[in-house]
């Protein structure tokens, strides 16, 4: 076992914050990368600036890079690859999302670049991407409850999964040997957003009448032909939305 800290960037996020004590657990030494830098073993860095990435990334061999956001994923990968790659990082652990190459969506697209930025880097490299998580679609469902009228989408399915599984997929391939993009890790269950927001619903006790709508476009299009969905030889995980919704909601 190497003695060279991992760094996790998006380390304080929701995965992880699940991510880093696994490591940790496992015996390794882990150096979080956030933009205050707050806490031990943090260190302030901005990937969309560079600001502190060469000191985020000295004496580390390994990366697990989990920062994202609504957008400037692209940008922010390439200044993490171009710094990785000066610094002499072995492996560059990604975590992006089930359809990437397939949805025509703004934030995807960003995706899609940050795992090319990684995938042409020349450093030996890990990706997996993975289904939206229950925890955002609990975000999503709450905020949708606040209506009147629920709109629900003819033909949008997900299949949410456990933060918790992907954390532990994530771990495994940090400690083990850089693999390429490796197969995509979703739910165990497709669900439409109707059943999503029943599901909702119900675990709160309220009801709302629900409105069904057409997404327009080549992005509608493409989520009614599952384009969103995981592809076969993907691994599911256990934990339901209704498993997720008794334990948060219910």
């Amino acid at each position: 076992m190497t003695d060279a800290p991992i760094l996790v960037t998006g380390g304080t996020g929701t995965l992880g914050r699940l991510v880093v004590p696994l490591l940790r657990e496992a015996g390794h030494t882990v150096r979080v990368l956030s933009r205050k830098g707050s806490g031990p073993d943090h260190v302030a860095c901005d990937l969309l600036t560079g600001e502190g990435i060469e000191a985020a990334l000295a004496g580390v061999e390994t990366v697990l890079h989990l920062a994202g956001g609504p957008k400037g994923d692209d940008e922010a990968t390439r200044n993490l690859v171009a710094a990785a790659q000066r610094t002499g990082v072995r492996h560059l652990v990604y975590i992006s999302v089930i359809g990437a190459d397939k949805l025509p969506v703004a934030w995807l697209k960003t995706k899609l670049d940050a795992e090319k930025a990684i995938a042409g880097s020349g450093i030996p490299w890990t990706t997996l991407r993975a289904a939206q998580f229950n925890d955002l679609v609990l975000d999503v469902m709450a905020k949708m409850a606040k209506l009147p009228v629920i709109p629900v989408p003819g033909g949008m399915r997900f299949e949410p999964v456990d933060a918790r599984e992907v954390a532990a997929r994530l771990v495994e391939l940090v400690l083990g040997e850089p693999a390429g993009l490796v197969p995509d890790l979703a739910g165990p269950k497709v669900y439409g957003m109707a059943e999503l927001s029943r599901g909702y619903l119900k675990a709160r006790g309220k009801r709302r009448p629900m409105l069904p709508v057409r997404m327009p476009g080549k992005a509608g299009r493409a989520y009614r032909a599952g384009d969103n969905l995981a592809p076969a030889g993907a691994v599911t995980g256990r934990r339901t939305w209704e498993d997720f919704l008794a334990e948060r909601v219910g």
